[in-house]
Order: C-alpha cells, then structure tokens, then sequence
C-alpha cells in the first residue's frame, strides 16, 4: 500500500459519511415504493440496499486513492456491508444489512478483548498513539469501548428485531453515530487523568 498521505478532514468525512447520509435520504423517498425487476418484488428497501453497496465500495476506493491507506476498520466495513449487502438484495431479505451492525460491533469488541486477554491494548495500536495517554490509561479506555461495543451490538438486535424497519433506519443513521460520539466525549475524563507528561 502507498505512503499514507493526509487530504482535506472536511472531503473525508464526506467520504465515510456520504453514503449513509444518501442510504437514508433514498429510504425516506423509496420506503413505501414497490420495485418488479426480473419478475420480482423489491422493496425501496432492498432497492436502496443495492444502490448503497456499490456506491460505499466507491467511495472506499476514492478514499483510498487518495490518502494511500485504509483502516482495517474500514476495510472490514466495507467487507461486511457486500457480504451483507450483497446477501440481503441477492435473497431479497432485509435481514442481513440489518445484522451487519451487530457483527461488526461483535467483531470489534471480540478483537479488543483478545487484546486484552493478552495484555494488549490493540486500540492503542490502531489508533497509532493519537491520544497522548499512559499505557494504563489505554487499557482502561479499551475496557471501555470493548463494552460499548458488545452494547452497541445488542441495541442493534433489540431494535431491528422488535422495532420497525424505520426506526432500525434512523437507529442505525443517527443512534449509532451520536452514541459514538458521546462515548468518547465522556472520556475526556480519563484522557486527563492519565495524560502523559509533556516533555
């Protein structure tokens, strides 16, 4: 892979957040409509499934190019959203993208457990020192997010399962997204209790 390279923060968050933003805006104007393609019924749904699939690998692909690097975050994403994807307009059964979420989120906090099984911090190496915190600081912050993770990953399954398919759009759009960001705004916290030293 290219050196890593840094590009405009504003183009890449256009590019993580775009399609997301677009898979809801094209839910809200398809959910109600009824697609006969080959002789077969879709929903707007799983016609909007299959429009964000392709256009997520895209703007993968853009961000890639341009910066010369991918997370392995990203990278499992955009796996899991094919796969899923893929499965969910191939079956024409909404279930599978809606179970995307909880695997991911599975798969993360499986990982930092293991890490820390082994008395690693692996969101410490992923996150390649961007915190300046002790190394005991990135182990309680990691306890942490495996949690949030393994929570995260059950609210998708209670709601998705027991709530409608628009309440499962806006959870996964706007919960999921607002519920990272205040995890990590009650970090602030720890981030300074165990700050490193300044030199």
């Amino acid at each position: 892979m290219d050196e890593k390279r840094e590009i405009n923060p504003m183009l890449k968050t256009a590019l993580e957040l775009g399609p997301i933003i677009a898979f809801f805006i094209a839910y809200v104007m398809l959910k109600d409509e009824t697609f006969a393609i080959g002789g077969r019924d879709y929903s707007g749904f799983i016609v909007v499934t299959a429009g964000f699939v392709p256009l997520i690998a895209l703007t993968t692909g853009i961000l890639w190019k341009l910066t010369g690097h991918l997370s392995k975050m990203q990278i499992m994403t955009l796996v899991l959203v094919v796969v899923f994807g893929g499965l969910t307009v191939w079956l024409n059964d909404p279930r599978f993208i809606k179970m995307k979420p909880t695997i991911l989120y599975l798969l993360f906090g499986g990982m930092l457990a293991f890490g820390l099984l082994r008395g690693q911090s692996y969101l410490q190496h992923v996150m390649d020192g961007a915190l300046p915190i002790t190394d005991a600081g990135w182990i309680i912050l990691t306890k942490r997010l495996m949690a949030f993770f393994f929570a995260l990953a059950l609210a998708n399954e209670l709601v998705w399962r027991f709530m409608s398919e628009a309440a499962w759009v806006n959870f996964k759009t706007f919960g999921l997204t607002a519920a990272l960001f205040a995890f990590f705004m009650f970090q602030s916290a720890l981030i300074r209790d165990h700050a490193l030293d300044e030199e």
